[in-house]
């Protein structure tokens, strides 16, 4: 590394990235280590195009910016990156005299605003989608005892043994309903918080999807294992990871691949608040993708892209997230679907 005030760089928000005479990465600092999920010492000697699938507007920016001598701004920057897909940007391309000649990259994100007014609105959505499965949910339990107290008096009238089992299914269904509804209708905090792993959480849902799904399916591990406990609900986290992962491989018809990756996120915003540290959960297929006319609605109950689906999955899924403090976003098109769920650390 030159001479060069690596301390201010350290603490910086901002992501930055320098480069020598022939474009090789000589130093980047945490904040660009988080923004493109790579490792400095990995990338540290190799040309700065390694970091990403698709650096064509970047390559012209710093063209500009060598050509002329002078800072070069590229206000909407698109950059492929092998993680998150792809980030809209704006990039300063500056070059700089150390003891050689070498070229500064400032990377700004610019859909921050953006997240940051989803996130409010998909919380307000949630507390919405909460009341509304709440009335739905007491609007189905009632019926429900009836419909296994008539299946009981019928199976009491009935001779062969054969014919009892029919009422057992729908007594057992009934009272499986029953067990959904009240826990729809349960207040938050019947949670149940505690230390736990996330990554206990990702393999039990990765062994029940693989078992109710065909051979077709392969679900990869991309873990960080050096990561922390948490502090939450493991029933409710299970069932949202499983939520999700369910809904890919039933999108993909059970035959593709889903990869489930953990790693740690700094200085996140969640809920309105700043977090020093977050985890990182991405579930990331290579389906179809989600229509286009269903991402803005993808979340709200009711809402799905199968013709069987009943569209709570996600909704839930959401539901849960945001009662642990954390959020849920997607990137998706056509070959890769990536779900992103972000839950603080204490």
């Amino acid at each position: 590394m030159p001479d060069f005030p690596t301390l201010t760089l350290e603490h910086l928000a901002t992501a930055v990235i320098l480069l020598d005479e022939e474009a090789r990465v000589i130093y980047l600092n945490p904040a660009a280590e988080h923004l493109f999920d790579v490792s400095g010492k990995n990338l540290l000697g190799h040309p700065v195009q390694q970091a990403f699938t698709d650096s064509g507007q970047l390559a012209n920016a710093m063209q500009h910016a060598i050509r002329d001598n002078a800072s070069y701004i590229e206000h909407d920057l698109t950059l492929g990156t092998h993680a998150h897909g792809k980030l809209h940007l704006r990039c300063a391309a500056t070059p700089v005299q150390l003891e050689k000649r070498c070229l500064l990259l400032e990377f700004h994100p610019m859909d921050r605003p953006l997240k940051l007014a989803r996130e409010e609105q998909m919380l307000d959505q949630t507390q919405a989608s909460r009341l509304l499965l709440r009335n739905l949910a007491h609007e189905i339990k009632n019926p429900l005892g009836g419909i296994r107290g008539a299946a009981q008096l019928l199976e009491q009238e009935l001779e062969k043994p054969a014919l009892r089992e029919y009422t057992q299914v729908i007594v057992q269904e009934a009272d499986r309903l029953r067990s959904l509804m009240e826990k729809l209708l349960s207040p938050q905090n019947a949670s149940h918080y505690s230390a736990l792993n996330i990554h206990e959480v990702l393999e039990r849902v990765r062994s029940v999807v693989l078992a109710e799904m065909p051979a077709g399916l392969t679900i990869q591990r991309d873990y960080d294992i050096s990561l922390p406990a948490l502090i939450g609900d493991k029933e409710q986290l299970i069932q949202a990871m499983l939520n999700i992962v369910r809904n890919a491989a039933q999108a993909m018809q059970g035959s593709g691949t889903i990869t489930l990756r953990t790693r740690i996120a700094r200085q996140v915003t969640l809920v309105k608040r700043r977090h020093r540290l977050a985890v990182m959960v991405q579930i990331i297929d290579n389906g179809p993708g989600i229509p286009p006319e269903l991402q803005d609605k993808i979340f709200y109950p009711l809402v799905s892209g199968r013709a069987d689906g009943h569209g709570l999955g996600l909704t839930l899924a959401q539901d849960y997230v945001s009662q642990h403090h954390g959020a849920i976003e997607f990137d998706s098109e056509p070959g890769r679907t990536c779900f992103t769920v972000l839950l603080p650390l204490p």
